[in-house]
């Protein structure tokens, strides 16, 4: 009897019918002869709806206050697919992430999982239920609700199939798997069968929404086979898995793009040491993740620095960079919030050249401007006008041959 963690998003429980649905599907594993843990999202637009009225309330909500509200959302999901399931017959009991021994650190909407202890889970699974537990939240050491941030949900199912020492985790969404790019962008997009684990992991910290990254670095720890499918039909879906390929034919997996990006640019820096630390650091501090940084070659000792930031971190950034660039005695600050990012990601790239050629040829002849660019071995990411990105996305999609490559 193998144990199973299946995940549904938000848009898979967002009503009465849809949670029935799930339900069916559920009992179904369970009478496939498998043990089932279950993670839930909140129902449809819950957690928008609930942000909005407590900004209704204050202009700045009490973080501690925010995550025990947001809390609920997931709360009412769990309670009514095992109101579902018992109507079909099976046990069924909900818990919440505390009750399921989610634990977590202090920081509040943008909590980490400390650990997992299972053996709530173990016991009720032992006494032959199915177990329904809260995504997107875990408590303190002392007793405090905390969320996760956006996709929690992924990372709380990926970090109990671990914990569970399960046989794989099932993420359940709106979409039939991963594909080459997102289809809403690009039509021709195919689905990928399969996917490693570091190059999902590349494509969902570059903007693709279907995996949250740090769900998929949780499988890649702990070896904990993925798959994305829809919970609207019987697709096969996307297995995220690890391994080595002896031969990879298709040198470039998929397309992502981000349109969440923003650029400061701090003018005539001093160049000299500390410099660096003295910017990045209060940023880290703020949990903003800073991701391209570009340092202009030093021109009479001062030089330009460029990073990037969400879009939707760039005012409290410039808050933050202000002060900090007067201090340390920088000629001015500027910035460009009308970003995005586009990237081409696979495994293949790194042992074979011309791919970083192609990629700016293709945005060249589209009539795109490369802002930025930044690499790793299996990525190339170029920061461009955010009016451009579609265009982009499509012009690569067709550049390497994505929508004819085998998946």
């Amino acid at each position: 009897m193998a144990l199973i963690v299946q995940k549904y998003g938000g848009s898979s429980v967002a009503d009465a019918a849809m949670i029935r649905n799930v339900a069916q599907r559920v009992a179904a594993t369970k009478e496939g002869g498998h043990q089932v843990v279950v993670v839930v999202s909140a129902m449809g637009d819950t957690t928008d709806d609930l942000i909005r009225l407590a900004h209704q309330i204050t202009d700045r909500p009490d973080e501690r206050e925010m995550d025990l509200l947001l809390s609920t959302g997931e709360t009412i999901s769990i309670t009514l697919l095992a109101m579902a399931l018992r109507s079909l017959g099976q046990k069924a009991i909900s818990l919440t992430g505390a009750q399921a021994g989610i634990q977590t650190d202090a920081a509040h909407s943008r909590a980490r999982i400390q650990a997992v202890d299972p053996r709530r889970i173990l016991r009720e699974l032992r006494h032959g239920h199915i177990v329904i537990v809260a995504g997107f939240q875990g408590t303190t050491p002392g007793m405090d609700i905390t969320t996760l941030g956006r996709g929690g949900s992924d990372t709380t199912a990926v970090a109990l199939a671990a914990g569970l020492k399960a046989e794989k985790c099932e993420i359940y969404t709106d979409v039939e798997g991963v594909y080459t790019a997102d289809p809403r962008l690009v039509p021709q997009a195919r689905p990928i069968k399969k996917i490693h684990y570091e190059e999902m992991l590349e494509l969902a910290s570059r903007g693709a929404k279907v995996m949250h990254p740090r769900a998929v670095e949780l499988g890649a720890v702990y070896n904990i086979p993925i798959l994305v499918a829809s919970s609207f039909s019987s697709a096969p879906g996307t297995l995220i898995y690890g391994g080595t390929l002896m031969e990879i034919r298709n040198k470039v997996t998929a397309i992502a793009h981000d349109p969440d990006v923003a650029k400061i640019t701090v003018l005539g820096v001093p160049d000299r040491p500390g410099i660096a630390a003295a910017i990045f650091g209060p940023l880290a501090k703020a949990g903003m993740n800073v991701d391209c940084i570009v340092q202009n070659a030093s021109i009479e000792k001062t030089t330009d620095l460029t990073f990037t930031v969400a879009q939707s971190d760039l005012e409290k950034a410039m808050t933050l960079v202000d002060p900090l660039a007067k201090e340390i005695g920088a000629r001015g600050l500027v910035s460009d919030s009308q970003l995005a990012k586009v990237s081409i990601v696979g495994t293949g790239m790194q042992n074979a050249p011309g791919y970083a050629a192609r990629m700016f040829q293709t945005l060249y002849e589209a009539g795109i401007n490369i802002e930025l660019i930044t690499t790793s071995e299996i990525r190339i990411t170029c920061i461009i006008a955010r009016d451009k990105m579609e265009l982009a996305v499509r012009s690569l999609h067709r550049a390497f041959e994505l929508e004819t490559a085998e998946t």
